[in-house]
């Protein structure tokens, strides 16, 4: 594949670079992924870089087009492979941060901001607001007051509020209808910290949930209650994850500061840790969008 360097109006420069990182897996597992945070780049099956842009990022997603849908702090752009931007949407004045973006079928894109209204949005092509949807996050710090809000298929929305130690669905209104609490006993209370980052759906209806510094990965009944656990040795800041087509979860360890271990899990039900990706001297990866899967699409829900 061929490098190329381009530099747009933007002042975005884009590149292709050599191998990074490593991945490891007993059963030959290889992923190729779309990783955000202190890097934002696809990895190929071979760990070859195939498309990045040298910016920190919050959330992403390839889209089915092939364009990568990117969430910075105060703006989300839509790329395509060769660089240019499609989409632009800045965030709100009043607003100091954006958390979180994602494409709807109906092509609208849901994007989530923090700061003096709190809110979720829906915008057309064009970056226009369609529809605004208040949420309550229940504290005045910025940086943690929403992280990884997605749209349910109901036409609610399901958000994760780190200090409240709640996972909150709202209706368009902004009216709370369902509270997961992740400050329950059996997660050892909040003296753990468990703040919720990641709030997956699955296809029966259970919820599964990164919990940051509590260092937890699990799955929540539709009614709140805790079903199952992840606590191995290598969790370390969960933050954004995927529940694969295969029904293994890939939950990204962002707090991970030691070389030698890993910054991505696939972990299946039975608790088996069966894929790592791992790069030393790379600090940070924040939210995963693994593609494929040894050649065949992964699928699943993010």
């Amino acid at each position: 594949m061929k490098a190329f360097l381009a530099i747009f109006a933007s002042s975005t420069v884009f590149s292709l670079a050599g191998p990074f990182g490593q991945q490891i897996s007993d059963s030959g597992i290889r992923h190729s992924f779309l990783m955000t945070g202190s890097k934002t780049a696809i990895v190929g099956e071979d760990c070859e870089i195939v498309w990045e842009v040298p910016q920190k990022s919050r959330d992403g997603e390839v889209l089915a087009n092939g364009n990568v849908l990117v969430t910075f702090a105060g703006e989300v752009k839509e790329f395509t492979r060769e660089g240019e931007v499609v989409f632009h949407y800045r965030l709100a004045d009043g607003n100091k941060e954006i958390a979180t973006a994602t494409r709807l079928s109906d092509g609208r894109t849901m994007i989530a901001e923090m700061g003096l209204r709190p809110r979720i949005v829906e915008v057309d092509p064009k970056g226009k607001v369609l529809l605004e949807v208040p949420v309550k996050p229940e504290t005045d710090n910025t940086h943690m007051q929403i992280r990884m809000a997605r749209k349910l298929p109901n036409g609610n929305y399901l958000v994760p509020h780190l200090l409240a130690f709640a996972i909150k669905e709202y209706h368009r209104t902004g009216e709370v209808v369902r509270t997961i609490k992740t400050d329950l006993p059996e997660l050892g209370g909040r003296p753990m910290k468990n703040w919720p980052f990641t709030a997956i759906v699955m296809e029966d209806g259970r919820i599964m949930a990164n919990l940051t510094n509590g260092n937890k990965t699990v799955i929540f009944s539709e009614t709140g209650k805790v079903e199952w656990m992840y606590l191995g040795p290598l969790c370390a800041d969960p933050c954004g994850g995927q529940v694969l087509g295969n029904g293994n979860l890939v939950t990204c360890q962002y707090g991970q500061r030691s070389d030698g271990k890993p910054d991505a899990l696939e972990i299946t039900p039975e608790k088996e840790v069966v894929w790592e990706f791992r790069a030393d001297g790379f600090r940070g990866l924040h939210e995963i969008h693994v593609l494929t899967t040894n050649g065949k699409p992964a699928g699943g829900r993010r």
